[in-house]
């Protein structure tokens, strides 16, 4: 972990570096204690702890973003709270209170001030939930107790390079994590991805994996994935099977905003061929990043003229304005951070 500081966030890969504070909360028997900031220290756990052993861990990550008029704005955060409720609820987690852990995420925001960078980074907020109880027989129970934890770290960009295209393999056998859980933001969701996406790395330069099992196209195995042209925003239409990206339905509502007629409906590998669109990845770190080429069957499949296209960055765009208070917030989306209470 590389020691916390604003320049390190423009350089440093994307969620390395540590922010000074967090705030912490106890979970006894189902129950939330009251939440404590603390500095940033090693987590002692108990080594019989339910999600070393049985996976009862779970995360959420948003974003506080600076805008040129010095104020910090947190992004869509009720919607975040949301989802970590959602997900604690599949994985039998205590659930937190929603009002506990909007108030945990604003002061960890507000501790952190000082090392929240300006535009094009942000401050990163990491929510984290896990089971606690110290009993390596329970697989078969759910963990009582639990330790609520909210982290941030200063970063930049979450695509190493920027602005650049990206390649995508496109995965047509394997699915991306096990279709029950596919809406819960827990780890074992991404490392299950994780050995198909580092053997695209190696062996096609791919930046990510597309999962489309039997032709199906669902999402990365960190972002939703979105095709684009001049009139249309066309995505996957939501299930159990994978993440409801806050940031998915924040450039769906405003591409309607803008004009386009958004489509949310089943996209087949085939499509993905023929599509002279743009096609691009959205999520909380990623934002909305352009795809240049999709592997298909080995093919390198160019995606539009190989560039990030101009309807990727107009959405991608109005979207910063708003979470940098650049411009008009018609939806209510951010919501300032107040300075921190000594």
């Amino acid at each position: 972990m590389v020691t916390s500081t604003e320049s390190a966030a423009s350089t440093a890969p994307f969620g390395t570096v540590a922010a000074p504070a967090l705030v912490a909360v106890d979970v006894v028997d189902g129950v939330f204690g009251q939440p404590r900031v603390e500095p940033l220290a090693e987590l002692a756990l108990h080594p019989f702890a339910h999600a070393l052993h049985y996976g009862s861990s779970c995360f959420e990550g948003l974003k506080a973003h600076s805008g040129s008029d010095g104020v910090l704005r947190l992004f869509r955060a009720d919607r975040h709270v949301e989802r970590m409720q959602r997900t604690a609820e599949l994985l039998l987690l205590p659930v937190p209170p929603s009002g506990l852990l909007a108030d945990a995420i604003r002061t960890t925001a507000a501790e952190n001030l000082e090392v929240a960078p300006p535009a094009p980074g942000a401050l990163y907020l990491r929510p984290l939930l896990l089971g606690t109880d110290p009993n390596i027989g329970a697989a078969a129970a759910p963990s009582r107790d639990a330790l609520l934890l909210v982290l941030a770290s200063p970063v930049g960009d979450y695509f190493a390079g920027g602005g650049r295209p990206l390649r995508l393999l496109v995965e047509t056998q394997l699915p991306r994590t096990t279709p029950q859980f596919g809406e819960a933001k827990a780890g074992a969701n991404y490392v299950m991805a994780l050995g198909v996406t580092r053997r695209a790395q190696r062996q096609h330069g791919a930046d990510q994996v597309l999962f489309a099992p039997g032709g199906d196209v669902q999402e990365t195995g960190a972002a939703n994935f979105l095709l684009l042209d001049d009139e249309r925003v066309i995505t996957r239409s939501l299930d159990s099977s994978f993440l409801h990206g806050v940031t998915r339905d924040s450039l769906l509502v405003l591409a309607r905003d803008l004009g386009y007629h958004v489509e949310e409906r089943d996209i087949t590998v085939d499509e993905l061929r023929a599509w002279r669109g743009e096609a691009a990845l959205a999520g909380t770190a990623a934002v909305l990043a352009g795809v240049g080429t999709l592997i298909i069957d080995g093919d390198d499949v160019v995606v539009g003229d190989g560039r990030i296209g101009p309807n990727t960055t107009r959405l991608r765009e109005a979207l910063l304005a708003i979470q940098r208070g650049a411009a008009p917030d018609p939806h209510g989306w951010t919501s300032p951070v107040p300075p921190p209470v000594r």
